[in-house]
């Protein structure tokens, strides 16, 4: 029985448990950690201490130290971000790792673990840039931040969790970071050593994927805004529509080539599109093998795409040959 239909049948009504009140919970049952996923939090109209622990720690508290002890992942649980530096090593962000993976030579190791509790960094990483000196940035909705790794391997905040939902990142040859904001729908505008107050860029409605080109000019992938899937804003924060239409049916993630050719990876399409000056966006690769793609990046002369859903970073070439970089297996349904 669920938890929703065990408290629907319980003969003491006065014991059900209020939404979104994670502080009053903490107040009153001190020293437990409620499961994000529930959101749930305190007694309405509280029996006995020992009853209302008693139910809470059977249904869905546990200490809150326990929710991290969970053993060391050795495989890939949903990687949904792909970034490759510039001597060939590539990072990928893992949603429910939660935290960074290092693929090298083959294999792949643990770069950051993330704590599995709520509001943490890295708790729900979402897209990995690296900065004018190489060193890797990460967009967190966890704790609405966008971090830069340090030379010992620890996440240094930028904001002062001024980002909402970071869905993606750019950097300028200075060292300006620019974040796509796709709960604020805002293109956000920050020095190289970070600002408690980020400027606004540009307003963009659902904006997921950003590419820089040397001139300063920033492409937009939009989901679903009015004035077209592909944006661009030049220096001065000026937006002009570039695909006005809607071509893509969940797009991520874009990058855009030293010749103007663009990628976009489509969820729903379960493809990569290409996107040329003048052109009608195709299908560059479709379907099988690729199956829900997400994260996107560029590898040399080729693509890496981050399939989540089947825990595998794909190697696209320019020759439309797929290859798989590494992968973990998927878990039988």
């Amino acid at each position: 029985m669920g938890l929703r239909e065990l408290l629907q049948n319980t003969e003491a009504p006065a014991v059900w448990l209020l939404v979104k009140q994670p502080r009053r919970f903490k107040a009153f049952f001190p020293g437990y950690g409620v499961f994000p996923v529930l959101n749930v939090a305190t007694v309405l109209t509280p029996p006995s201490r020992r009853a209302c622990v008693a139910l809470l720690t059977l249904l869905l508290a546990v200490p809150a130290a326990a929710q991290e002890a969970a053993p060391a992942a050795t495989e890939f649980q949903y990687p949904l971000a792909v970034a490759a530096r510039a001597d060939g090593v590539v990072f990928v962000a893992d949603r429910n790792l939660p935290g960074i993976w290092k693929v090298e030579n083959g294999q792949k190791s643990i770069y950051f673990q993330a704590s599995k509790k709520f509001r943490t960094p890295l708790n729900a990483v979402r897209c990995l840039a690296f900065d004018h000196q190489g060193k890797l940035l990460v967009g967190d909705s966890a704790t609405r931040e966008v971090y830069r790794f340090d030379d010992a391997g620890t996440p240094q905040p930028l904001t002062k969790g001024w980002i909402g939902i970071p869905m993606a990142i750019a950097v300028g040859a200075d060292g300006t970071i620019y974040t796509a904001d796709l709960e604020l729908h805002r293109i956000w505008k920050m020095p190289a050593e970070g600002s408690e107050k980020p400027v606004e860029f540009a307003v963009i409605n659902s904006p997921r994927g950003l590419a820089l080109d040397p001139d300063g000019t920033l492409w937009v992938l939009s989901t679903s805004s009015k004035d077209g899937q592909i944006q661009k804003v030049n220096a001065d924060g000026k937006v002009e529509a570039v695909i006005k239409d809607h071509p893509f049916n969940l797009p991520h993630n874009l990058v855009r080539l030293a010749d103007g050719t663009m990628y976009v990876t489509d969820n729903y399409e379960h493809c990569v599109w290409k996107v040329t000056a003048g052109a009608v966006p195709e299908k560059f690769v479709a379907g099988t093998p690729l199956d829900r793609p997400v994260g996107l990046c560029v590898a040399g002369d080729r693509l890496l795409v981050a399939d989540p859903h089947i825990r595998t970073i794909f190697a696209i070439g320019m020759d439309k040959a797929v290859s798989v970089l590494i992968s973990s297996p998927v878990p039988a349904k």
